[in-house]
């Protein structure tokens, strides 16, 4: 190996260390300062028990599963737009409200999503 690929190799090692390590503190941030993370997480518990004292077949509780994952996601990114907008101004203005309001829309929408699957296994 040349000496280029050997450092331009460990750079990338370096990287992928201080990305995992700020990913990290935000899922850590997220669980400390966010309520409903760990609100969705207990239902996302609740999920994956459920699943199994059901028996759903294998591909029916990832589909769960992932999608009590998105409600997790969606929950992070509204918390960090709601952080985002506190930031720049803590006076009311519409356009903060909105940003915070659509926000929240995207993790009721995936919460509803995953309602709705829920509901198809359940009667389907």
């Amino acid at each position: 190996m040349s000496q280029t690929l050997i450092a331009r190799t460990k750079k990338e090692l370096a990287r992928l260390v201080d990305t995992t390590r700020w990913s990290i503190s935000g899922l850590r941030v997220g669980w400390m300062e966010e309520k409903s993370l760990r609100q969705w997480t207990a239902v996302n518990v609740l999920n994956v028990i459920a699943c199994l004292l059901l028996g759903l077949e294998p591909l029916a509780m990832a589909l769960l599963v992932a999608l009590g994952g998105l409600v997790l996601i969606t929950e992070l990114l509204n918390t960090a737009i709601e952080t985002c907008v506190d930031y720049i101004s803590t006076e009311k203005h519409p356009l903060a409200k909105k940003a915070k309001d659509v926000a929240s829309g995207a993790v009721f929408a995936s919460a509803l999503l995953w309602a709705l699957v829920w509901i198809i296994l359940l009667v389907g």
